[in-house]
């Protein structure tokens, strides 16, 4: 026996998760970029242990995402890319939870709820970085190459620089502040499994 359960958020409750996440980044603006990850993927490996359902594993695998865009050599984000990463990554550095993690079933689902509402301002970033690491699994096989093992290659370059300014190019036409159009199941995009043939990149939860 299953129970679904529809959770209609609010113009005030959004503005409230926006305070939080802006609250987070303003307490986290002493840390480095690679304290924030860690602490970011310290709380992602306790959510996937706990066992969760499955709507917060499914946010879980773009947290998971979000971090390897950061870390990912071969995609090499400016630091104004990486900067508005960091701001993201932030809250889940930082916050206090809601509801408390140790909560059986319903610990996690305020954190699976923002990172569902960050997926929704980094569409383009996810979509961009997805293309890519299809890109490089693909060339890398075609060279001979592991993909981990490739680095910043040359001939990764211009695919790279032409998506990353496609991302910035639909993001500009899309405006700040726009909640965009979701990754989660319940958007269509099928969770974790939908991610499983997306290319190599450096996971924490090794989807692959």
């Amino acid at each position: 026996m299953s129970l679904s359960i529809v959770i209609d958020l609010s113009g005030s409750d959004l503005e409230h998760l926006k305070e939080a996440s802006q609250a987070a980044s303003k307490a986290a603006a002493g840390r480095s970029m690679e304290d924030v990850l860690k602490s970011a993927t310290d709380m992602l490996m306790k959510a996937q242990q706990s066992n969760p359902p499955g709507f917060v594993k499914d946010r879980l695998v773009l947290l998971d995402t979000f971090i390897a865009m950061a870390r990912d050599e071969g995609w090499g984000l400016p630091e104004d890319e990486k900067a508005r990463l960091r701001s993201t990554l932030a809250y889940f550095a930082e916050a206090a939870d809601s509801i408390p993690d140790h909560v059986p079933v319903l610990g996690y689902l305020d954190d699976a709820i923002m990172i569902e509402l960050c997926a929704r301002e980094l569409c383009h970033e996810v979509d961009a970085y997805n293309d890519f690491c299809e890109f490089r699994e693909r060339e890398a096989q075609r060279h001979g190459l592991a993909p981990q093992m490739v680095g910043r290659a040359d001939w990764l370059t211009g695919r790279r620089e032409e998506l990353q300014e496609r991302m910035r190019r639909r993001r500009s036409r899309l405006g700040t502040g726009n909640l965009g159009v979701g990754y989660g199941a319940s958007s269509g995009y099928g969770g974790a499994s939908s991610y499983a043939d997306s290319g190599w990149r450096p996971s924490v939860l090794r989807i692959r």
